[in-house]
């Protein structure tokens, strides 16, 4: 697999922009090797008819949607959830349930204050860990009558 591959991976399951140090370590190689995988990701977007660029922003490298589509993008996602909430949200319903230490692990520290949000929406509800040292997070009823998804499978309560 190219390194390019991995970091385009990497990027996409974060969802949200990294370091140039904290994609190596999610590769598992030197800051070097990422930097020339980055340039040729960067020169493959380039030249690739995709509605997705990789963009270096002050906060990092990030996998994100061409601004050409920021009007499509705001008619397909409810105004009031950003990109990175809805992905969180995103990462809970194809998890359904999953601890939240492990979402923050996938999707980083941001997802504590996405979560907050979405449990004060009515998606998410969040109850105890066993351990007591985290919560088990699920969706609602809501999430799936508000996304007209059917229930696949029952959760508890």
């Amino acid at each position: 697999m190219r390194l390019a591959t991995k970091v385009e991976a990497i990027l996409y399951l974060k969802g949200q922009p990294l370091s140039l140090t904290e994609i190596a370590q999610c590769a598992d190689c030197e800051v070097d090797e990422v930097q020339e995988a980055l340039i040729e990701l960067m020169s493959d977007y380039a030249y690739r008819d995709s509605a997705l660029e990789v963009v270096e922003t002050p906060q990092g490298y990030s996998l994100q949607l061409r601004s050409m589509f920021d009007n499509l993008m705001d008619n397909l996602i409810p105004a009031e959830l950003k990109k990175g909430t809805l992905r969180t949200l995103a990462a809970i319903a194809l998890k359904n349930p999953i601890v939240q230490t492990d979402l923050i692990e996938l999707r980083g520290s941001s997802a504590y204050q996405q979560v907050q949000e979405l449990v004060e929406l009515g998606f998410v509800r969040k109850r105890r860990h066993e351990n007591g040292r985290s919560y088990w997070l699920e969706i609602t009823d809501k999430f799936h009558q508000y996304f007209e998804i059917d229930q696949l499978s029952q959760t508890t309560p």
